[in-house]
C-alpha cells in the first residue's frame, strides 16, 4: 500500500454491495454511478465506526486522508487517487485441493473462477511513465456478477513502511511536494524516517530489490493477514502473493531509461498474443510470534508455503471501457472461509477505498471525467 515514489494506498476503492457499478454501456454506468453514491457514503461512515487512531481527539477519517493525498498534486477527475494509470485483465483463478484444505472459500472448490482484474503502477498520475514506477500492482475480483465475490488488492512490494493508518497520513503528509519545487522537503521525510525505523528498512528494499521488466514476471503480495478458515472451523493466519511462472528478467537501470513510457502495457499484450499468463497462489502460514497484525513486519523466510490455486489471465482492454473501471477492489470483500485479521490498515484501506470510490464515481455520473472515460490514442 506504501508507495515509495507517492505514499498513498494502491490503487483499489468500496462498493456499497458485492458486485455493485458494474452496469454494461457508459450510460448505464453513470446511472449506477450515480445510484450508488449515497450507499458508498453510508458505508464509508459506517466503517469508521471503530478504533485503532481513527478516531480520537484529532479525528483521522477518511475525508481527511483522501484530501491530504490529493492535496499533494493536480487532480484527475474519475480516476482512482493512487495507482490511477493500470490496464483491465481477465481470466479465471483454478482452486487446488490443498486450498480446499486451508479453506472452505468456494473459489477453492469447484470449478474455476471468472475473474476480472486490474494491472497498474504506482504513483498518481494516470499519465505517469512505466519506467519510473517503482511499485507495481494486481487487483483482482473472483466471481461474477451476482455470484459470490473476493477482491484482493496486492502490490510488489513485500510489507509496508508502517502499522497504522496515523503512521501512514504522517508519511502521506512527509512526502507531499513542497509548491516551490514540486517534490517533497528532505528534512520532513529525513524526520518521518527517523521516527519509524519500518519505514527506513522499506526504503531500503525500495533501493536495493531488482525491478521486473513485466507486469506477467512480477510477484505480487496481500502484505496484509487474512484469516483462512476450514471446513471445519479451524482458523489459520495467512498471507498470500501471485508468484510469476514466467521467469523473472531484470529491468536495470540503462533498460528503464530507454523503455517508453508505456511499455508495461505493450509488452502485455505481446505476451497475451502469445497464450494466457499463470501466477501461483501461494499461501504463506503464520507460525508462532509472528505479527498477524503488523504489515510493516516480514514473517520468516522459514514459514510453511502452500500453492492454494492458480491464476490465469487471458485477456486485457483500456481500463476507460474496461470491466474493472467501475470495481472498487476493496480487500474486505471476502467470502465465507477468508476472514480478516486484526490489521488496522486493512479497515483503512476500505475505508479510502469507499471514499475514493464515491469521489471518482460521482465525476463519471455528472460528466466531468471524460479523459478516465475514454482510451487515450496508441501511436
Amino acid at each position: 500500500m506504501i508507495d515509495p515514489q507517492q505514499a498513498q494506498p494502491p490503487g483499489p476503492e468500496r462498493p456499497a454491495r458485492a458486485g455493485a457499478g458494474e452496469a454494461g454501456g457508459v450510460p448505464g454506468r453513470r446511472i449506477a454511478a450515480l445510484a450508488g453514491i449515497g450507499a458508498i457514503a453510508l458505508a464509508g461512515a459506517a466503517a469508521f465506526a471503530w478504533t485503532a487512531g481513527w478516531i480520537g481527539p484529532e479525528r483521522l477519517t477518511s475525508q481527511r486522508f483522501l484530501d491530504t493525498m490529493e492535496a499533494g498534486g493536480p487532480g484527475h477527475p474519475g480516476f482512482r487517487r493512487a495507482h490511477p494509470k493500470g490496464v483491465c485483465v481477465s481470466g479465471r483463478f483454478f482452486g487446488t485441493a490443498a486450498g480446499r484444505a486451508l479453506s472452505r472459500a468456494g473459489a477453492f472448490a469447484g470449478p474455476p473462477v471468472a475473474v476480472t482484474g486490474r494491472l497498474s503502477i504506482g504513483g498518481g498520475d494516470p499519465l505517469g511513465d512505466d519506467a519510473a514506477a517503482r511499485v507495481r500492482s494486481l487487483a483482482l475480483q473472483l466471481g461474477g456478477r451476482g455470484e459470490t465475490q473476493w477482491r484482493m488488492a496486492m502490490n510488489s512490494f513485500p510489507f509496508l513502511a508502517v502499522a497504522t493508518p496515523r503512521e501512514f497520513h504522517r508519511q502521506v503528509v512527509a512526502n507531499a511536494p513542497d509548491p516551490a519545487t514540486g517534490k517533497p522537503d528532505p528534512a520532513a521525510v529525513a524526520a518521518f524516517l527517523a521516527a519509524h525505523p519500518r519505514a527506513q528498512a522499506f526504503q531500503a528494499w525500495a533501493k536495493s530489490a531488482p525491478w521486473s521488466d513485466s507486469w506477467a514476471n512480477t510477484q505480487y503480495n496481500s502484505v496484509n493477514a487474512f484469516y483462512f478458515i476450514d471446513a471445519d472451523g479451524q482458523r489459520r493466519a495467512v498471507r498470500w502473493s501471485m508468484r510469476p511462472q514466467a521467469p523473472f528478467a531484470a529491468l536495470d537501470a540503462g533498460a528503464r531509461a530507454a523503455a517508453g513510457p508505456d511499455f508495461l502495457v505493450t509488452d502485455l499484450e505481446r505476451r497475451l498474443a502469445s497464450g494466457p499468463l499463470r501466477w501461483d497462489m501461494v499461501a504463506t502460514l503464520a507460525g508462532p510470534g509472528d505479527a498477524v497484525d503488523d504489515p510493516s513486519r516480514p514473517w520468516p523466510e522459514d514459514r510453511e508455503e502452500v500453492v492454494v490455486g492458480v491464476l490465469e489471465l487471458d485477456a486485457a482492454t483500456p481500463q476507460a471501457t474496461g470491466a474493472c473501471r467501475d470495481i472498487n477492489f476493496d480487500p474486505l470483500v471476502l467470502p465465507a472461509g477468508v476472514a480478516p485479521s486484526g490489521d488496522p490498515i486493512l479497515s483503512a484501506r476500505s475505508s479510502v477505498y469507499a471514499r475514493s470510490f464515491n469521489r471518482r464515481q460521482r465525476e463519471i455520473a455528472l460528466g466531468d471525467a471524460d479523459q478516465a472515460t475514454h482510451p487515450e490514442p496508441r501511436p
